[in-house]
């Protein structure tokens, strides 16, 4: 058996392979690196009735594997380059071997995968964090579920900047709903519920767009959005709007175990190497 696990700025995601099979998953929340990383252990360990002598080595990932300079629990403990983690964990959850993969974590990483190896293209600042502080500085709270609800109950045109408001013509292919500028309409009428909603869409539109830039940069036809991020209805509904807008010619993919994306590909990091 070979575990993954990724220390993110904000969880621990840990997985297990088991014959080269998925055996199961499970998330903690990451305050400290070092004790995230035992905690994500203990928990998998207890929670699929294992034993330690049955794990061969574990696979460490994430921006908080730099403090783990030891073997956890006495285990061979290996540490994988996020990107390599990040492209090959999303590349499998799709099954394809070449795309361009999206992570979309505390921030946003973007790599592309092509003939078993990784390139790093970019990334961003906006992410999960994002989603977390501008809910706590404009809605009062920093839970995950409850800003993803009250943007489903938004009304979006209270806040963002639209062609319609500022044009009587179509420009080019461009809809009308096309978000001319986030934010930029924001007034008193808005509600926590239309802000919430224009977080999320300020989010995933810049996301979309940055992955989309990439992809044809690269002459990609295929881009694979990872993360917990991923698992958003809402946000996969703004990203495929990209899509029907005419912005990108191609396939988004949304995998399921999306959010376990990249610890999966540490243990598969080591599965190759095997």
């Amino acid at each position: 058996m070979i575990l993954g696990i990724d220390i993110g700025g904000t969880t621990t995601d840990i997985v297990g392979f088991k014959d080269n099979e998925i055996l199961g998953f499970l998330s903690v929340k990451a305050s400290d690196p070092i004790a995230s990383a035992s905690g994500a252990l203990g928990k998998f360990v207890s929670v699929y009735d294992l034993s330690l002598d049955e794990i061969e080595k574990i696979a460490i990932t994430g921006v908080g594997s730099s403090y783990i300079n030891l073997d956890l629990f006495g285990i061979k403990t290996i540490k994988v380059n996020e990107f390599e983690s990040i492209g090959f964990g999303g590349t499998y959850l799709s099954d394809l071997d070449q795309a361009i993969v999206v992570s979309m974590g505390t921030g946003t990483a973007i790599v592309k995968v092509k003939k078993g190896s990784v390139k790093h293209l970019g990334g961003s600042g906006v992410g999960g964090g994002t989603l977390l502080g501008l809910g706590k500085g404009l809605l009062n709270t920093v839970d995950f579920n409850n800003i993803v609800e009250m943007a489903e109950n938004g009304d979006i045109s209270t806040i963002d900047l639209q062609l319609a408001d500022i044009s009587q013509i179509t420009i080019g292919s461009l809809k009308k709903e096309i978000t001319v500028s986030n934010f930029g309409k924001f007034t008193d009428k808005a509600n926590k519920n239309d802000q919430a909603s224009g977080i999320l869409n300020m989010i995933f539109q810049t996301i979309g767009m940055m992955s989309i830039f990439a992809a044809k940069i690269e002459q990609d036809k295929n881009i694979i959005f990872t993360g917990k991020l991923a698992k958003i209805e809402y946000g996969q509904n703004i990203l495929n709007g990209l899509i029907s807008s005419n912005f990108f010619v191609g396939n988004f993919k949304f995998p399921k175990y999306a959010e376990y994306s990249t610890a999966i590909g540490a243990a598969i990091c080591l599965l190759k190497d095997k």
